[in-house]
């Protein structure tokens, strides 16, 4: 399911079985953390990051690694503790089927995400006045309304893409600059009924 060739290639999810592997609110968690961060954790590490016991964390870890999203990491020290990290440096939903199970997957998963998402937002906005000056200002929820060709929006999506990739986690969090924080930016483009 990763594409070959290098450790952030991007791992496309796409048919109905690992579309619903991944959705679940606790799989989706640890997946994110791995792919953002490029880490490697163990069951009970990554247990205290999403809030389940590290017998149920393992659990989905190998759901997970079924499915070709995660993978065992290799050893470190005496090998006792199994590692976990992600296939690929991103996760793409992109289901390559018009099978009802398929497509009724995709909008779960997608469902799951959304709602995830929307949380994220209103949680921003119930902390937003007690954050710092600087950082509500740079904040920013917008939407615009485009006139343009499917090629376009195709070429908007990858410039968009582009101009955040230098800013990933990944990419900065050996060195990040003095004051950055992890912020989340959530991103769609689609065409009006």
């Amino acid at each position: 399911m990763a594409e070959q060739g290098n450790e952030r290639a991007n791992v496309r999810v796409t048919d109905a079985r690992a579309l619903r592997a991944l959705a679940h609110p606790a799989r989706i968690e640890i997946v994110e953390h791995l792919t953002v961060s490029g880490s490697t954790v163990t069951a009970t590490e990554m247990a205290g990051l999403v809030g389940l016991s590290p017998s149920a964390t393992s659990y989905h870890l190998r759901e997970l690694a079924k499915y070709g999203l995660v993978e065992q990491a290799p050893n470190e020290g005496d090998g006792r503790e199994r590692r976990w990290r992600s296939t690929g440096g991103s996760l793409w939903i992109d289901s390559d089927s018009d099978l009802p199970e398929t497509v009724a997957a995709e909008r779960a998963l997608i469902d799951l995400y959304m709602n995830r998402d929307q949380q994220r937002v209103r949680e921003w906005l119930d902390r937003q006045h007690s954050d710092a000056t600087e950082w509500r200002d740079s904040s920013a929820m917008m939407g615009q309304q485009l006139l343009v060709t499917a090629a376009e929006l195709a070429r908007l999506n990858e410039q968009v893409r582009a101009l955040m990739e230098p800013y990933r986690v990944r990419e900065r969090q050996d060195d990040p600059p003095a004051g950055a924080r992890q912020v989340v930016v959530q991103y769609t483009a689609f065409p009006k009924a």
